[in-house]
């Protein structure tokens, strides 16, 4: 089988997103490992990435199913997904991701993605619309015609809401339930080594350190790895229904055709899973910085706190499938235990502008991508 150049450019750069993402979010899981010196960076990132490998084997075997994966290539509705929405949703993705990187603002790479993903879906009905309006109504000015287009646009199902809304949500909802866990595990911490010898309980936790953070490292994995997954499966799946009009995935329902496709091609999640492990064995030293020095001092009892509330905070999220940001969870859980201290331990302005950041991150990446669609379009 012989796959269209555009849909091999689409794997490819998924796979360098996804790499992109290892340096630039999965960095995340080792910051508190490196700034309380339990590792070092070396170490950690190569601790981080075997982990991240390690949840493929978890996913594909032990939950057997890849729900993260699925409803990301539900965020949109397939009959407004195609190979050139697919590849502007991805570069400018790329984009956002290298620039956020190069400043060291730890915004979602997640967000990113489905943000890129919307936005050129979003701009693909668009032009439809205002080309079948240019060709039914050639007396209307330009701008009538823009605007009948986009009256067009806001009454089509376009956008999964039922998938959106929840991803949406949890922008916020991630690092609250981050911050929630990490305080009661630090209070509950605190309260049993009250009376333990200072030196003994602190190597006891750099201990801790190590499992807390490979718990968080495979959470990771479970979540990022399968977004890029959705993606490919997305692009994929539009081949086989669309362009080859494959008998097998047109017999296949709608809601049943990404299972179908995981197990048609095990080969996707195996290398996306690869990929950002990769990425992570490539630091993101930036960020790392940020993460474990500048939104509040972590003790090895902090980042036990925070790596444990992180790593729950995943694996409940990739329970019920719905995509959230590993950069929001931890620093959520890093703000929890920097208020077991005093509010006052909490950098806050580093954490407004990081805020910013998140809040900005998917109409940013949307944008971006509507444009790139609109280049691509000139260009083929």
């Amino acid at each position: 089988m012989e796959f269209p150049i555009l849909l091999i450019v689409i794997i490819a750069l998924a796979l360098v997103f996804d790499y992109i993402n290892g340096f630039h979010d999965a960095a995340n899981s080792i910051a508190t490992i490196v700034s309380t010196k339990v590792l070092t960076p070396f170490q950690a990132v190569l601790w981080a990435a075997l982990w991240n490998f390690a949840a493929f084997f978890i996913a594909a075997y032990i939950f057997k199913d890849f729900k993260i994966g699925n409803t990301i290539a539900k965020t949109v509705n397939e009959n407004f997904i195609t190979l050139e929405v697919i590849f502007s949703g991805l570069m400018a993705a790329i984009a956002w991701n290298l620039l956020t990187w190069w400043f060291g603002i730890p915004s979602s790479s997640s967000h990113t993605l489905i943000g890129g993903f919307l936005g050129a879906a979003l701009m693909h009905a668009f032009m439809m619309d205002y080309h079948e309006i240019a060709l039914a109504h050639r007396d209307l000015g330009t701008f009538e015609k823009l605007k009948e287009a986009f009256a067009q646009v806001t009454k089509q199902d376009i956008v999964k809401f039922e998938k959106v809304i929840p991803i949406f949500l949890f922008i916020f909802m991630a690092p609250i339930i981050g911050m929630v866990i990490s305080i009661i595990i630090t209070l509950i911490i605190v309260h049993l080594y009250k009376r333990a010898n200072p030196y003994k309980a602190d190597k006891a936790f750099k201990k801790m350190q190590l499992v807390s953070s490979a718990l968080f490292s495979l959470g990771h994995g479970l979540n990022d790895a399968q977004k890029v997954m959705g993606i490919i499966g997305a692009a994929l799946i539009y081949y086989h229904v669309n362009m080859i009009q494959d008998p097998i995935y047109l017999n296949i329902p709608s809601a049943d055709r990404f299972s179908f496709f995981a197990e048609h091609y095990l080969w996707v999640p195996l290398v996306s899973f690869i990929a950002i492990a990769l990425g992570t064995m490539s630091g993101g030293w930036k960020i790392i910085k940020t993460m474990g020095t500048k939104i509040t001092k972590v003790t090895s009892l902090e980042g036990v706190s925070a790596e444990t509330a992180g790593a729950i905070t995943l694996f409940i999220t990739d329970h019920f499938g719905i995509p959230v940001s590993t950069t929001h969870t931890i620093t959520g859980s890093i703000i929890g235990v920097g208020l077991t201290k005093r509010v006052s331990a909490v950098r806050w302005g580093i954490t407004v502008s990081l805020l910013w950041a998140w809040v900005l991150t998917i109409p940013i990446s949307a944008i971006v991508a509507g444009f790139t669609y609109l280049l691509v379009k000139f260009f083929t």
